[in-house]
């Protein structure tokens, strides 16, 4: 297992850890079944609190992407609830998108950004 986590980031280390974990799953790193490491083993591995990962844990679990097992640990399990799924997107979009407009980018602009993520993700 291969995280990034930045410590010199001013984005708080549980986030960088939530979505470590999220592009893990989209680019198939993760597949659904897989068992991440406790939150011992990752703490120690990572260099960082036991909490933070616990922390991570606990929100990838609330939004839907792994499953605690007490015998197990987490496991990827992907809550597949589309509607679900579509409106806590559009939450986090709203912000991106205001952004977007705040530094005067077009629609099309925020289009060409999105399919050419949507690409970087098919090529895997």
């Amino acid at each position: 297992m291969h995280m990034k986590i930045d410590f010199n980031s001013d984005e708080a280390l549980y986030i960088q850890l939530i979505n470590q974990i999220i592009y893990g799953i989209a680019t198939s790193q993760f597949q659904e079944g897989d068992n991440l490491p406790s939150v011992r083993e990752l703490a120690e591995y990572i260099g960082i609190n036991m909490h933070t990962v616990n922390k991570a844990y606990s929100i990838l679990r609330q939004e839907g992407y792994i499953k605690l097992d007490r015998r197990k640990g987490a496991v990827i399990a992907i809550d597949i609830n589309k509607m679900k799924a579509r409106e806590n997107l559009k939450e986090e979009l709203r912000v991106s998108i205001a952004k977007a407009i705040c530094k005067n980018l077009s629609c099309q602009e925020v289009y060409e950004v999105v399919d050419e993520i949507f690409k970087e993700f098919e090529r895997r």
